[in-house]
């Protein structure tokens, strides 16, 4: 099982002036801890599950790991996950693209159907029903496909968005991996099967992750997808791990490992993420050990 680490707070200690610098502290602690994903939040304010109000500092999150990609060599780069509304999905294949070429190949589109209606009304962001929204995030999994297909630049016509060229050159290094956000077992999971390279389900028990797999092995077979193909990942908060707690942490994901899951994702919540990532670095091959 891989490690991966996720940064949803940017109330650093040292106030705002500090971020940038620790920031790249992070990227450097996580690299060097051997972990293979590192992923910030989509949001344009806080949310409530990190325990702090709407005001507290949060970033944008492309121009966050594009800053991340000059400070990093290896480790996969990603969103989890970007809200489907919030930008027109021809220019988000393009941020992405262009992540992609400027951190040489390490740019991942983690994506879901965006939730957080406060942000969306308090920055003048269209927030429709939640079924267009699952209506628009199956456009935008199709539209970015064809904007990473070089040989089709041809017109998108959908419901929501039409596009006279699907152009964007130039073209990944590496088609960048599709991470689809969310359990949802009628649509989520169904997308996850049918366009989806990764999924990622909240870590809440063993056996609700196992039910959520087997509705997604079920997904697979209804589209002829080979469920094998899919990387499962968990948010793995619950509990939230610290350093104090590492062997508890990976003991516990040992049942999940069980089921298939190929990795976890933990979030620090400290005002040094970079020293809470040295703290819980020991882990990764602990979790490497167990398949």
């Amino acid at each position: 099982m891989e490690l991966g680490f996720h940064i949803p707070i940017f109330d650093i200690d040292g106030g705002t002036g500090a971020i940038a610098g620790e920031l790249a502290r992070v990227g450097a602690s996580a690299e060097a801890s051997g972990a293979t994903w590192l992923s910030f939040m989509d949001h344009f304010f806080q949310i409530e599950p990190t325990g702090l109000p709407a005001e507290a500092h949060m970033l944008e999150g492309y121009t966050t790991l594009g800053y991340l990609a000059a400070h990093t060599s290896t480790i996969e780069l990603g969103l989890l996950v970007t809200g489907v509304t919030y930008r027109h999905p021809g220019l988000l294949a393009k941020i992405v693209t262009t992540l992609d070429v400027l951190s040489g190949g390490r740019a991942a589109l983690g994506i879901g159907a965006a939730w957080f209606e406060r942000e969306h009304r308090g920055l003048g962001v269209p927030f429709p029903p939640v079924a267009e929204r699952f209506e628009r995030l199956e456009e935008t999994l199709r539209i970015c496909g064809r904007m990473w297909d070089p040989d089709d630049n041809g017109p998108f016509e959908g419901k929501h968005y039409q596009l006279a060229e699907t152009l964007c050159s130039p073209q990944p290094l590496h088609r960048p991996k599709v991470l689809i956000g969310g359990g949802g077992e009628r649509k989520t999971l169904r997308l996850v099967a049918r366009y989806g390279d990764a999924c990622n389900l909240f870590a809440s028990s063993p056996s609700d992750v196992e039910h959520k797999l087997d509705v997604l092995r079920r997904h697979c077979d209804d589209v002829g997808r080979n469920y094998d193909e899919i990387h499962k990942t968990v948010l793995a908060n619950n509990p939230r791990p610290s350093p104090d707690t590492r062997d508890e942490f990976v003991r516990a994901m040992a049942d999940y490992a069980k089921l298939g899951v190929h990795a976890a994702i933990v979030t620090p919540t400290t005002g040094s993420p970079a020293a809470w990532i040295d703290g819980m670095a020991p882990a990764v091959a602990r979790l490497a050990e167990l398949g």
